[in-house]
């Protein structure tokens, strides 16, 4: 017993054998959860295929009142950061833990212009009465744009889709604040990244959402 203690690094759990099954393991739960969180996101891309089938023109018309363009910004931002933290990953393989650290605070600042950047997204339309649901009271002249009774229906879907995809961007934020503390504590190393590349990959994904959110919304002909 005190053989096998003597030869379990510190960072192996010990209902695991070595580090390749700890890593193999928690790689395997995090793609069980990515497809569990797909497949949320897959009940919310159903409701706006239907709704959108029901509603072809409110949905052009509406789509008119998104801006584009920074929602364009804001999928270059998503899509830089899913560079920085794989950046992250291979440093914390090649145990550049520096590397590791500037890469994760790259990611976290992209992170939050994205979600500044739907901030004033979200506080422009809601100053005009855009609101999702029984919130929904647009001002006069939007009112006079947005004239189709079922109007709401695509901004209620709008603001559901998005804002739970900032809930999980806030969620990463939270996560690579939490990586960025423990590198800094030296608990990283080629030898034990599990923690980072696990973030990573949900890191990807929350950006891969985005990918589909940006076009069906922002792009609609």
């Amino acid at each position: 017993m005190a053989n096998h203690s003597a030869n379990h690094p510190a960072h192996v759990q010990h209902h695991f054998v070595d580090s390749d099954q700890q890593f193999d393991s928690a790689k395997l739960g995090m793609w069980v959860f990515l497809v569990n969180e797909i497949l949320f996101f897959g009940g919310l891309f159903c409701a706006y295929i239907i709704f959108r089938a029901w509603y072809p023109e409110l949905f052009t018309q509406a789509a008119l009142e998104l801006n584009a363009f920074w929602g364009g910004v804001n999928t270059v931002v998503l899509i830089g950061s899913s560079l920085t933290v794989a950046m992250a990953i291979r440093s914390a393989q090649r145990n550049e833990i520096k590397g590791l650290r500037i890469n994760l605070m790259i990611t976290i600042l992209l992170a939050c212009v994205f979600l500044v950047i739907k901030y004033f997204e979200y506080e422009h339309k809601l100053h005009y009465g855009i609101a999702p649901g029984s919130f929904w009271d647009p001002t006069p002249e939007k009112l006079a744009i947005l004239d189709h009774p079922k109007a709401n229906i695509f901004f209620s879907i709008y603001y559901m889709m998005t804002g739970i995809h900032g809930l999980h961007v806030l969620v990463g934020i939270g996560l690579m604040i939490w990586i960025y503390i423990r590198a800094g504590k030296g608990h990283f190393s080629s030898e034990y990244y599990t923690p980072v590349e696990i973030t990573g990959l949900y890191w990807h994904l929350v950006d891969l959402i985005w990918i589909f959110l940006f076009p069906l919304l922002y792009l609609i002909e």
